[in-house]
């Protein structure tokens, strides 16, 4: 199991999946209409180190991260 950390302005629960890859997740997210408008500009990380390639493989007990992005001053 893999767990998925919904960051700033995203409001979902952070949720518990089985994946092998960041290809899998993306699938999985995909289908809620909320969070796949995030997927497009979120960027992703893996146990707290950006990544860039959906190929990412994963093991269980890893944190993936959607950081979307922001604007500040």
């Amino acid at each position: 199991m893999v767990r998925i950390e919904f960051l700033g302005p995203i409001a979902k629960e952070s949720l518990e999946m089985e994946a092998t890859s960041l290809q899998d997740v993306a699938e999985a997210l995909s289908s809620d209409e909320e969070i796949k408008a995030w997927l497009q500009t979120c960027a992703v990380a893996v146990n707290d180190t950006l990544v860039s390639s959906l190929d990412t493989p994963l093991r269980s007990g890893d944190k993936i991260s959607l950081l979307p992005p922001v604007c500040g001053g």
